[in-house]
C-alpha cells in the first residue's frame, strides 16, 4: 500500500537545512543555549527527529534569524519522496525504529531485526535520517504476513498493548527516551 508520509528531518538533515554542523543542533538543545526546545521534537529509538515544516520554520524564531537553505530543503523533500510538511510532533502518525519494533514483536535481541533487514525479509524503510531507518507504524504491521511466511523461529507475534501505545503516544518502552550524553547528561535534557 502507497501513503503519503510527513517529511522528517534527523540532526545531520536539520543541521544542513541551516549551513552547520550536526553538532551545532545539539548545542541549540542545551540547557545553557535554551534556543531549541526538546519538546518540538519526537523521539523514536532514542533519537530526536523533527517535523520538516518545523525545522524549515526555526529559523525565525530565534531572536538571530537563521536563513534556511532553500536547497537542501527541496532535496530533503525529493529524497523522501511523495509526502507532506508537517509543522508538529503531534500531526504524525506513530513511527518507529529498531528499539520499537523489537518491543512490537518481543524479539530476543536487535540481532533479529537486523538479520531481517539484512537480509530484505523486513520492508524497506520509510526513511533513512542521519543514518537511522525508520518506518510508519502501518508498513511494518502490513508486513506481518510476509514476515511470519519467511520465518523459521520467530512467530513475528504482534503486541497489541505497544501498537496502542505507539498510536496514542504514550509508549514508554526502550527508544522513547533520549539517552543524555555529554556534560549535561546530570541535568537530562
Amino acid at each position: 500500500m502507497h501513503r503519503l508520509k510527513p517529511y522528517l528531518v534527523g540532526h545531520q538533515e536539520f543541521a544542513a537545512l541551516y549551513g552547520v554542523e550536526p553538532q551545532m543542533v545539539g548545542q541549540w538543545l542545551s540547557p545553557s543555549r535554551g534556543a531549541l526546545d526538546p519538546a518540538t521534537a519526537i523521539v523514536v529509538s532514542g533519537v530526536r527527529y523533527w517535523p520538516l515544516g518545523f525545522a524549515a520554520r526555526y529559523g525565525t524564531t530565534t531572536p538571530r534569524f537563521k536563513q534556511v537553505d532553500v536547497r537542501v530543503k527541496e532535496r530533503l523533500i525529493a529524497e523522501q519522496g511523495e509526502g507532506w510538511e508537517a509543522d508538529l510532533g503531534d500531526e504524525l502518525p506513530a513511527i518507529v525504529g529498531q528499539h520499537e519494533i523489537i518491543q512490537l514483536f518481543h524479539l530476543p535481541s536487535q540481532g533479529n531485526i537486523a538479520t531481517a533487514i539484512a537480509t530484505g525479509r523486513f520492508p524497506h524503510p520509510d526513511w533513512l535520517l542521519s543514518g537511522s531507518p525508520l518506518w510508519l507504524l502501518d508498513t511494518v504491521l502490513e508486513a506481518v504476513p510476509e514476515l511470519r511466511a519467511s520465518a523459521r523461529t520467530l512467530p513475528w507475534e504482534v503486541d497489541e498493548t505497544v501498537v496502542a501505545a505507539l498510536r496514542n503516544g504514550t509508549y514508554d518502552g526502550p527508544g522513547a527516551h533520549v539517552l543524555t550524553r555529554g556534560r549535561h547528561a546530570r541535568r537530562g535534557l
